[in-house]
């Protein structure tokens, strides 16, 4: 089977469906049961199933390009660390610009006094998150690995964030139970077969009304698949079922990047 799409030729044997993209007229979004994953990632206009692949780009990069246009600018040293992040071989890990304002503009809406960021990489979203805390609040955030906690101190010193972000370097299981403060707010990125014990540890400690931010609880497209195969993609998808179980909590699910499940505390 031939299908048109960005201008050119691809031939595939099996589909399932194919739709217009509203957003590029002209070109098609195309979800195979068999694919060429490589012919389809070159083209930024198409969201694909493999048997063995993720769908990719849960938002089309056009809108992506988009809301970033359309939203305020990085400060300085956020614009640094996304530039120095292209080097990093997990550059995708950092929030980037976008996700990065809308927990900015959580913080400042929720004004939290006390914040825990479970997966601190090299700072980014802490300090977007630092920037809405009461006077005298502080942000403690955890990072398990040793040189990616120490880029994330050397840029809180860049930000003059230091005196109230406080970086604890180690396992965060073994560390949120030494933290002994009604957390407002909580951002939980790290590994993600983690994702449910972290919340059983700082759900009792949130205040009532405090809010839970989950990143990544798509997953790269792995919890859409009819069958979810790889570790991480089946910890979010029962992570995502047990949270929509709790009564105790409020919650939705946002398509922001790959994901965020908020949740608040009844």
């Amino acid at each position: 089977m031939e299908v048109l799409m960005n201008n050119s030729i691809s031939t595939f044997s099996h589909f399932s469906l194919i739709i217009s993209n509203p957003l590029n007229p002209g070109s098609f979004s195309v979800f195979f049961n068999a694919c060429n994953p490589l012919e389809l990632s070159q083209s930024p206009n198409c969201a694909y199933l493999c048997e063995n692949r993720p769908i990719v780009d849960i938002v089309h990069p056009l809108a992506l390009d988009y809301a970033e246009k359309f939203s305020s600018a990085e400060d300085s040293v956020l614009n640094d660390i996304t530039v120095f992040a292209h080097k990093h071989p997990h550059a995708q890990m950092l929030s980037g610009h976008v996700q990065g304002k809308f927990l900015e503009m959580l913080s400042f809406l929720v004004q939290p006094k006390y914040v825990l960021e479970i997966g601190t990489f090299m700072g980014y979203s802490a300090l977007c998150l630092a920037k809405g805390l009461q006077p005298g609040g502080q942000l403690h955030t955890i990072e398990l690995r040793e040189e990616d906690a120490k880029t994330a101190n050397t840029n809180f010193d860049k930000a003059n964030a230091s005196h109230k972000i406080i970086l604890h370097a180690g396992n965060a299981l073994d560390i949120i139970p030494t933290l002994q403060m009604p957390w407002d707010l909580v951002f939980i990125d790290a590994d993600k077969t983690n994702y449910a014990a972290y919340y059983k540890l700082v759900l009792p400690q949130m205040r009532s009304g405090g809010l839970i931010v989950a990143d990544n609880v798509l997953f790269h497209g792995d919890v859409l698949q009819k069958e979810i195969k790889g570790k991480n993609g089946l910890a979010i998808h029962a992570f995502n079922k047990m949270v929509k179980e709790d009564e105790t909590v409020e919650k939705v699910l946002l398509t922001v990047r790959d994901g965020l499940l908020l949740i608040r505390k009844k």
